[in-house]
């Protein structure tokens, strides 16, 4: 059976074709509910292939089709798998002035119903990466990224390469490829940034985890004394970074601020994570003594099934085992992984954006909203309650008052003052849109194979 999926997209044809040809593309389009990631990107879409992991570790190999290559207007590839038929067209079309008609026609035995879903998705996040980068059009940069294949950095590593950029990642092991740069923390080697536009540091700890000392201690030394001195040598590398882009976050404002709307002016809070967020952003200073744009996002709860919060409750919340957290009362600062990852792509490229900046949507909820919002996106109740005293087991009582029961209204003031434009302003359409439950806009059509 033939299954087609069609959406028109407001980029030029040309463009839409260079985007699908550049590293990062694949990972951009895989939905992040499924259980497969990319294992390996194919280097042509003429004859490439891409290695696909799914759960179990099982690889599956996605080979190109030369005989189907046809640009600016068509790949093809297939599933060299002998149990799942598998053969994706890849359509373009001009639609218009600045305007390309998508359309994937797949060749598979899958039910429509389980495609879906899928497709939208691909469709949507096609469209507004390529409208993120009508936005931010830049000159191609080349961009060091500490962190870059944590749940973020791999996000923004495929959004900056899709673009056209060129991403160096900073790793400690030895480098294995010409992206590659081995990166001493503590001590970085002189030369680690040369010929480098911007650095992107997203590098650090996990904070979620037992308040106990060890864990500060993690937390904090591997923020503070690697952020400074990685801005240090930005600072004083001949011809480097113009622009210096550190991760930060929103405990900066503390954990019980109630219902005070917090933005980029608010004062700072009390309390652990308050304190290393204060020292972090100041470790970014010698950067900006030397005359570099320094922005410091303030990142929220990052929303993504891949990782994080929302990776733990998924599956408990599908199942129907869902609830609030305590009383339910405590504001969640939220925000969708792309739109973090279109921020730190604003931060690279728009010479307006420095200093602080609130990375959260413009619409944050109440825990128990934000419950009540998870389990009608999945169609699940969400009567189970969680007591209180289950994080203070599982995080001690500063852990469990700083993450799980953190209180803090903080909205984008910055990026709204600027006209920013969220790609998921509501938390229903970001967890819908995350989760596979949102099926528009994209206009789908099946036929039996043969058939006009």
């Amino acid at each position: 059976m033939a299954r087609i999926f069609r959406s028109v997209v407001r980029s030029a044809l040309d463009d839409v074709f260079a985007w699908h040809a550049r590293p990062g593309a694949i990972a951009r389009l895989t939905p992040p509910w499924q259980p497969v990631r990319v294992g390996a990107e194919a280097g042509s879409l003429r004859d490439g292939t891409a290695k696909l992991v799914l759960a179990g570790c099982v690889p599956w190999v996605a080979a190109h089709d030369a005989g189907g290559y046809e640009p600016p207007h068509q790949f093809v590839d297939r599933l060299a798998n002998p149990v799942l038929r598998w053969r994706h067209t890849h359509r373009f079309e001009a639609a218009g002035p600045d305007r390309t008609l998508v359309t994937d026609h797949v060749d598979t035995p899958v039910p429509e119903a389980l495609l879906r879903s899928m497709f939208a998705y691909r469709h949507r996040q096609l469209a507004a990466d390529l409208a993120a980068h009508q936005r931010y059009r830049h000159e191609p940069l080349t961009v060091a990224v500490t962190g870059a294949r944590g749940l973020v950095g791999t996000a923004l590593t495929a959004m900056l390469t899709t673009g056209g950029h060129r991403v160096v990642r900073l790793v400690r092991r030895p480098a294995e490829t010409a992206d590659e740069r081995t990166w001493q923390p503590d001590d970085p080697a002189a030369d680690l940034l040369t010929g480098v536009d911007a650095v992107v540091h997203l590098a650090g700890a996990s904070v979620a985890g037992r308040f106990d000392e060890r864990h500060r201690r993690a937390v904090r030394d591997s923020r503070i004394g690697p952020t400074r001195a990685l801005a240090e040598l930005a600072a004083r590398t001949p011809g480097g970074p113009g622009v210096f882009v550190s991760a930060s976050a929103v405990g900066y404002y503390g954990p019980d601020r109630g219902d005070e709307v917090l933005d980029e002016q608010s004062e700072r809070g009390q309390g652990f994570l308050a304190d290393v967020v204060a020292d972090w952003e100041a470790a970014t200073e010698p950067a900006s003594a030397a005359g570099l744009r320094v922005v410091r996002v303030r990142t929220g709860l990052v929303l993504s099934p891949r990782g994080g919060l929302l990776r733990l409750q998924y599956p408990l919340f599908a199942a129907g085992l869902g609830g609030p957290l305590g009383a339910g009362r405590q504001w969640m600062p939220w925000i969708g992984l792309d739109d973090l990852a279109e921020i730190y792509l604003r931060a690279v490229t728009d010479t307006v954006l420095s200093g602080p900046v609130n990375a959260v949507g413009p619409e944050p909820v109440r825990n128990a909203e934000y419950t009540r919002t998870l389990a009608a996106v999945l169609k699940r109740p969400a009567l189970l309650k969680v007591p209180s005293f289950g994080p203070r087991l599982l995080l001690g009582e500063d852990g469990a008052r700083e993450l799980a029961f953190a209180d803090q209204r903080v909205v984008p003031r910055l990026l709204t003052d600027l006209g920013h434009d969220f790609r998921h302003r509501r938390l229903a359409d970001a967890l819908g849109h995350l989760l596979g439950t949102a099926t528009a806009p994209v206009f789908e059509d099946s036929m039996a194979e043969g058939t006009a």
